[in-house]
């Protein structure tokens, strides 16, 4: 995932990470329910990513010699319908506040201190979403987690070394991922989200 500045020889890093994450508005259908009526809208989507439950992500990379990586990243993204789209729709609540969370294999590229101490990396990768569904309206209500869809993710930043086996880091991560969840009353809803995140974190090398 990271980059994994001057050690060279460590194989394994284990990152986690924090920070700042938007979702861009989305097309929804909301179908074939038998409480909620058919409906096609555009949902403006909210981050809070400083409101519990927070925005976190987790990753395992395995690093090469020649400056490939290899890992799984666990992204906890979040996004909530706004004021404006809950009136327009009559819903109650429509989010995935327990995470629209993006489980992905990645590969990376390094540069191994190309810049003195910082060392920057690219990566991208492919998986699927795994969010917790929201969805409430009248006597209709989805709470669940539900595997809906593929999912990527792409990725920009540098690191630089604490000590030996520490690493913090910073990064632009970018996710997309094509939804379609089951509602409790029957039916589907479906919306291909995307979202931006400026990352802050801490790598342990080993």
């Amino acid at each position: 995932m990271l980059a994994l500045p001057g050690a060279a020889r460590a194989e394994l890093q284990l990152s986690l990470y924090g920070g700042v994450q938007e979702a861009d508005p989305s097309d929804v259908t909301v179908s074939g329910d038998s409480v909620v009526a058919d409906d096609e809208f555009t949902a403006t989507w909210e981050g809070r990513s400083l409101e519990a439950p927070f925005y976190w992500g987790a990753r395992a990379t395995w690093w090469a010699r020649s400056g490939l990586g290899f890992g799984l990243d666990v992204n906890h993204a979040k996004t909530y319908a706004d004021d404006e789209t809950l009136a327009q729709t009559g819903y109650e609540r429509l989010e995935f506040s327990d995470g629209l969370n993006i489980v992905t294999v990645n590969a990376y590229y390094r540069w191994d201190r190309a810049l003195g101490p910082v060392t920057p990396y690219v990566g991208g990768g492919l998986g699927v979403s795994v969010p917790h569904v929201e969805l409430t309206e009248a006597s209709s209500e989805t709470f669940e987690y539900q595997l809906t869809g593929p999912a990527a993710t792409w990725i920009a930043g540098a690191s630089v070394p604490i000590t030996e086996r520490v690493d913090l880091f910073g990064e632009y991560k970018g996710t997309w991922s094509s939804n379609e969840a089951e509602l409790d009353t029957g039916g589907t809803l479906e919306s291909d989200i995307m979202t931006n995140a400026v990352n802050f974190g801490v790598s342990f090398n080993f």
